[in-house]
């Protein structure tokens, strides 16, 4: 086994300038209050990883303006189509109105887990909330479903960028198969 080299992997990836030549994942994803810019820009750089449709920044969420955001996101919020939305509940009307089914990344009653979502479901956009209050109810009754990934310590729940990451990924392999 021997490590691949920048050059070799570089290879194997899309350019800036194929980007609109790129089959991508049909998610729409709401990020709404996030606190943390470090979060932001690791969401940022995962969502190129997955090459989701499209980013939507709501709420007080920081916005690749900042520098704190660009530390962390690596350049890939010039191959992350994003915008920004103050209000998610207008942005998800707009959505629904287009067809696209609206999930929550949180706990509820009713959640699925990651193992049983359906390729049938997309396009969606998912709705991740704040680190501490996560997905708000408001936004929630908004939602068709609501996606939840399984916990087996002791702790609710995983930090915020990186329950994204599970998530995201695993929605790219039920698409992709």
């Amino acid at each position: 086994m021997r490590k691949l080299t920048h050059e070799e992997i570089s290879l194997n990836r899309n350019s800036l300038e194929n980007l609109d030549q790129v089959k991508k994942l049909p998610v729409y994803v709401i990020l709404d209050s996030i606190r943390s810019s470090y979060n932001v820009g690791s969401i940022f750089r995962t969502s190129d990883g997955a090459m989701i449709e499209k980013l939507f920044l709501c709420g007080y969420t920081p916005s690749p303006l900042k520098k704190e955001v660009l530390k962390t996101a690596l350049g890939s919020e010039k191959s992350v189509d994003w915008e920004y939305v103050k209000d998610a509940k207008v942005l998800i009307a707009k959505l629904k109105s287009n067809g696209i089914k609206i999930g929550a990344l949180e706990l509820t009653e009713s959640s699925l887990t990651n193992y049983n979502f359906s390729k049938i479901n997309f396009p969606i956009a998912l709705i991740v909330g704040n680190e501490i209050t996560g997905v708000s109810q408001d936004l929630l009754d908004l939602c068709d479903f609501s996606l939840e990934i399984p916990q087996f310590g002791t702790k609710q729940s995983l930090n915020v960028a990186v329950a994204y990451g599970v998530s995201i990924f695993d929605l790219r392999r039920v698409f992709d198969n």
